[in-house]
């Protein structure tokens, strides 16, 4: 079956956030397809290359980009949430004139077209916080 996940939550401030990770992992460890990740809202946050969370904790923007080169993810970023948020790849860090990028390896900004083109073609689209 394939499958589509919309994240909605910050890394930091819910679960859902490590809960659509640990869904990921077990549908593909089931032989499931997942055609596409999607983030939105605060859940951009987690393509944030910057963040360091404590030793203690998950990290998963490094989660994430180790699934998705496993299993040739898709991971699609909202870009108006992201640049809302200070996510930015270097072309919107050069369009608002910031000094750096900072979208993690494996992530790419994109409209909310994807997430369209995603229910679309999925058999499921399963969202997580919101």
């Amino acid at each position: 079956m394939k499958f589509s996940l919309v994240v909605h939550a910050s890394p930091f401030s819910e679960q859902a956030s490590s809960t659509a990770y640990r869904y990921a992992k077990c549908l593909l460890s089931q032989g499931h397809e997942i055609y596409r990740v999607f983030y939105y809202g605060d859940g951009v946050m987690v393509a944030n290359s910057q963040i360091a969370p404590p030793q203690d904790e998950a990290n998963l923007p490094k989660l994430w980009t180790e699934l998705a080169n496993e299993h040739s993810l898709d991971l699609v970023v909202c870009i108006a949430a992201a640049v809302k948020r200070g996510v930015l790849d270097q072309n919107e860090a050069k369009r608002y004139e910031k000094d750096a990028a900072n979208l993690a390896d494996g992530f790419e900004l994109s409209g909310l077209g994807q997430l369209a083109e995603a229910i679309a073609i999925s058999d499921r689209v399963v969202t997580f916080g919101g």
